[in-house]
């Protein structure tokens, strides 16, 4: 046989046992990684986590989930939550706080407002056990808000009218379609002030303030950094040796890594769970967040169902 011809052969069998190489690797990190999103303590050692919760808030499920696998994972020595966020829905700021302080219960809880952490947001930070802002940070905004479209003016400009037929009053109310009622507007206020007095509530007890103290805070008013911790509404202002002191504080090792808990399909590998990104993560000490952050080129307009808890800016 020509040489040529068996050093061809030669090449091509080095080739193909390179590629079976690569692909038992790769099906070897995916089986590692389906390992470690079924036992999230299965690869990584002690460490701190990250979770960041930034833009609009809602009832975000891999956000829930991530925090209960991190309440669950003895190796997460603490959590450190970083919020850049205008707020969102009361309901989301809501079930948020409340997977927050169920992580509270068993490891110390960080909260590091950042550019912006109102209404909602701030309703989050005060899940921590610490509060930490950046001097001119913006936050507080306390306050529920409900809004509605008015559409009849435009309507009647073209022309156009819409019948109802309703079992009540109050069914269906607000309309975008008409003006509404006192009745209505009783009713909503209603609803506003309910979930109100309970934002306050929350503040008072987790800030140790008075509630009149908060009421008088609680007008809509936002805060930078300075002002907030002068009303008492954070507790230091610092950045991240701030927050490696209150964790040293808390007799959490200054030498334990931070490992961000990254939501899932936001890294560029889709099939990827959640679990197992931060496995991944832990093993190459690389950020594998390969997706850019549209949300943040683009301003964020709301149109949101229920109640909401925002501080929000005219984009226009």
């Amino acid at each position: 046989m020509d040489h040529s011809v068996i050093a061809d052969r030669r090449q091509l069998r080095r080739k193909l046992t390179f590629w079976r190489v690569v692909a038992i690797l790769i099906a070897l990190a995916v089986i590692l990684a389906a390992v470690a999103w079924r036992w999230p303590d299965a690869g990584a050692g002690d460490h701190i986590a990250r979770v960041e919760i930034s833009g609009i808030i809602q009832d975000d499920k891999d956000l829930l989930e991530r925090l209960d696998r991190i309440a669950k994972n003895d190796r997460v020595k603490a959590l450190v939550v970083t919020i850049s966020s205008p707020g969102g829905t009361t309901y989301g700021g809501e079930v948020i706080f409340k997977a927050l302080r169920k992580v509270a219960e068993k490891k110390p809880v960080v909260s590091d407002v950042r550019t912006l952490a109102a209404s909602a947001g701030y309703m989050i930070a005060t899940a921590g056990d610490t509060i930490i802002a950046g001097e001119s940070s913006i936050t507080g905004s306390i306050g529920v808000l409900f809004q509605y479209p008015q559409l009849k003016d435009l309507m009647d400009k073209v022309g156009v009218s819409l019948e109802e037929i309703k079992s009540a009053p109050l069914k269906a109310e607000p309309s975008p379609f008409h003006p509404a009622s006192e009745e209505a507007k009783t009713m909503i206020r209603a609803m506003v002030m309910d979930s109100y007095d309970w934002f306050v509530d929350l503040v008072a007890e987790r800030r140790k303030l008075p509630r009149a103290e908060v009421l008088r805070l609680a007008d809509g008013s936002i805060f930078t950094g300075r002002q907030a911790l002068a009303a008492k509404l954070v507790d230091t202002l610092g950045g991240p040796e701030a927050i490696r002191a209150y964790l040293a504080e808390r007799k959490v090792s200054a030498d334990l890594p931070v490992i961000d808990y990254a939501p899932a399909g936001r890294t560029g590998f889709p099939f990827l769970g959640s679990g197992a990104l931060d496995f991944v993560r832990s093993l190459l000490g690389m950020p594998l967040d390969l997706q850019p952050t549209i949300e943040k080129l683009g301003g964020q307009k709301l149109f949101l169902d229920g109640l909401v808890s925002v501080w929000q800016v005219d984009h226009d």
